[in-house]
């Protein structure tokens, strides 16, 4: 399988989620599950199959996360060297061309991707026309709207 590019705080998050998961979350569905079968008849208790869906749940995910930890290629942006150019995990301050609107991005990996914090992932268009290009450079961003042209203002190691 292909390594996933992640930033620190990206392998960060998904660690801490995956120890709730495993210290939390699941003793508290295997406690329903036992209360639950104590109410007797399993065929007919909706608590039980709530508890056993919930616990599959549970049990995806854990698998998910170790996967994707287990394939992440994490990236520490501090310490790769400034050279202005657009790589992943740098933050970027575009201006619009077309109406002169400042906008900032962090370039991220896909499960980190949150564009009301202003991060987006490495393999959206955007990430995808920005990747490689330098400060100053203009890049023509095809959106569902038409194109878009940015002015890369700055590219900041955040």
């Amino acid at each position: 399988m292909n390594k996933v590019p992640m930033t620190v705080a990206g392998e960060a998050r998904l660690r801490k989620e995956l120890e709730e998961l495993k210290s939390e979350a699941r003793p508290k569905v295997i406690a329903a599950i036992a209360e639950a079968r104590e109410h007797g008849d399993l065929k007919e208790n909706a608590e039980y199959h709530a508890a056993r869906e919930q616990q599959g749940f549970i049990e995806g995910r854990i698998q998910e996360i170790e996967s994707k930890l287990s394939n992440a290629q994490v990236i520490d942006v501090h310490k790769l060297p400034r050279t202005g150019k657009v790589i992943f995990g740098v933050t970027v301050e575009l201006l619009n061309l077309g109406n002169d609107e400042e906008v900032s991005y962090q370039i991220v990996g896909e499960d980190e991707a949150d564009i009301k914090a202003g991060k987006i992932s490495v393999t959206s268009p955007i990430a995808r026309a920005l990747i490689g290009k330098e400060e100053g450079d203009v890049v023509v961003v095809s959106t569902p709207g038409g194109e878009v042209e940015y002015e890369i203002s700055s590219v900041e190691h955040r």
